[in-house]
Order: structure tokens, then sequence, then C-alpha cells
């Protein structure tokens, strides 16, 4: 365990050591945050108005609260998985200057040197997007705030499940790559779809019935579910509060992709907690078993 512990803190510290690859992970939640301000809020705010009926009044602080809410849960849907394949390059630089070369003839086994390099990349992605969070806070403190402490750690909680998540994808596909070229455009591609077909961009509920049976199926539709539910679960209960009829607040959730549908039965958070662990085992186990068998364990 301590060679693991030691390469994990080689793996962070070129993390760190690399200005130009530290800025960009730390200025990208800042980017998208602007962005989803500027180009998505008005998008979440008439899907999010077009629940309510026209009788109906809800004060604008309450309507900017919800906005932001799934403006930011969105964000962090999107930011736990892209940042892994971010700071997940430390692999491939090993294979383009040869440093796996030393690698393979020292006596360390490769399955500790994956486990390394994913341990690294998680506990990266975890400081960078936990910058992100705190800045998604703060845009809620002054949007609307609704949540409260034990709201705060559940979005926490999900972000780990989120990043094992995503660590456990940029692995896989990040493994059989060798140059930085090539890292830089699978980066590119699964930051350009992944918003996409997560839902964050926009709500699974507003696509076709086709489209969501097959997004149904895919993990990362809960994912961006589960945050939502814990996001949103300070506002839902000012609605409650304030006595707004339950068909209401039952259209908003969803509108908001609260309530995701797998083959007619209605998924709850418990169930998407089990669907993120069950896939983190999964993925985590074709990683280490490509890692290990693939590439030729030599059993040291």
């Amino acid at each position: 365990m301590r060679t693991v512990l030691a390469l994990m803190n080689r793996n962070r510290k070129l993390f760190f050591r690399d200005k130009g690859m530290l800025f960009t992970s730390m200025i990208t939640p800042v980017i998208l945050i602007v962005l989803y301000a500027t180009f998505l809020a008005n998008v979440f705010r008439d899907s999010f108005t077009s629940a309510i009926p026209d009788m109906i009044t809800i004060s604008d602080k309450l309507i900017n609260g919800t906005v932001a809410a799934q403006l930011t849960a969105s964000l962090l849907a999107v930011s736990c998985i892209t940042v892994t394949f971010c700071v997940n390059l430390t692999m491939v630089q090993d294979k383009a200057n040869g440093t796996r070369k030393d690698f393979d003839v020292s006596p360390v086994s490769k399955r500790k040197i994956y486990l390394g390099y994913f341990l690294s990349t998680v506990v990266n992605s975890l400081m960078v997007n936990g910058f992100a969070f705190i800045l998604c806070l703060g845009y809620l403190f002054k949007m609307g705030w609704y949540m409260n402490i034990a709201d705060v750690i559940w979005v926490l909680f999900d972000m780990i499940l989120l990043v094992l998540f995503g660590s456990t994808i940029s692995s896989i596909i990040s493994f059989p790559l060798t140059t930085q070229g090539q890292h830089s455009a699978v980066g590119t591609i699964v930051s350009a779809g992944y918003g996409f077909i997560c839902g964050a961009y926009m709500p699974i509920s507003n696509f076709g019935s086709g489209l969501q049976k097959v997004l149904s199926y895919l993990p990362s539709t809960y994912a961006t579910s589960l945050i939502k539910n814990h996001m949103l679960h300070g506002v839902f209960s000012e609605m409650e509060r304030k006595q707004y009829p339950n068909e209401m607040v039952e259209a908003i959730r969803d509108t908001l992709d609260c309530k995701p549908v797998f083959h007619g039965n209605v998924v709850n958070v418990n169930q998407m907690i089990g669907i993120m662990i069950g896939s983190i085992v999964l993925f985590g186990v074709i990683y280490f078993f490509v890692a290990s068998f693939l590439e030729g364990e030599d059993k040291r």
C-alpha cells in the first residue's frame, strides 16, 4: 500500500507542477458557471415556469433559487465527470515521454501503477470540484438559498460518487491512449457531448420518448438526477411549506428530471445511489482487469 500511496503522491504532484494543466482545470468550473448563468438560466427558467399554472404566483426569489439550484446541479454533474479526463493526463504523459518504460522494468506491479493513477485522478478531481462547489454555493446564496446542512452534505456525497464514476470511465478510456493529442481529442469529445446525454444542458424530459428510453439505460442519467434531487430538496420543501398544489410540485419534479423513469417505474434516490455504486464497481473491475491482464500482469 505504501508503494501505491507513493505513486499517487507522485502523480498528484505532477498535476500541480504543470501550471498550465492546473490552471485549465481550475478555470473550467468558473467558465462553466458563467456560461450556464448566461445562456442556460433562461432555458431553465422557461422550463420551470411552464409547469406553473397561471392562477398561482411564485415569488421571484423562489424562481431564481430553483433555477440556480438546477443550474449548479447540472454544472457539478458535468464538471465531476469532465474534470477527471483533464487530470488523468499523467497516465498518457508517462507513455508519451517514455516514463512508463522505467516503471515497467522496476519491481512494481502494473496493478499498483494503475491504482496510483486512479487514486491521484480521484484526489485531484475532488480538489478541483470542491473549488467548483464553493463557487456554486456562492451563486446559490446570491440567487436564492434554500439548502440546509444535510442537503450540502448529501451533495458532497453525490460529488464523491460522480468523481469516482468519472475516474473509472476516464481511466478505461485513457488506458489505450499514447499521445497527448489523442487525450485532448477524447477530452474535447467528452466535454462537448456528456452534458447532453446526462441531461445537464437540457432536461431529459424535453427529449423524445425514444431517446428518453435509451438514456434511461445510462448511469449518467441517474447521476445527474441524484445531485439535482439533493440540490433542489430545499426548494421543494419551501414549495410544500407554502402549500402549493401537490400536482404542481410533482409536475416540476418531473420537468426537472428529479423523478427518472425506467420501464415505467420511477427510480427513487436510494435506487440512484445503488446504480451509481454498482456502476463504479463494474467500471472499476473492468479498468483493473484491463490494466492487470491485457497489459500482461507480471504477478510482482
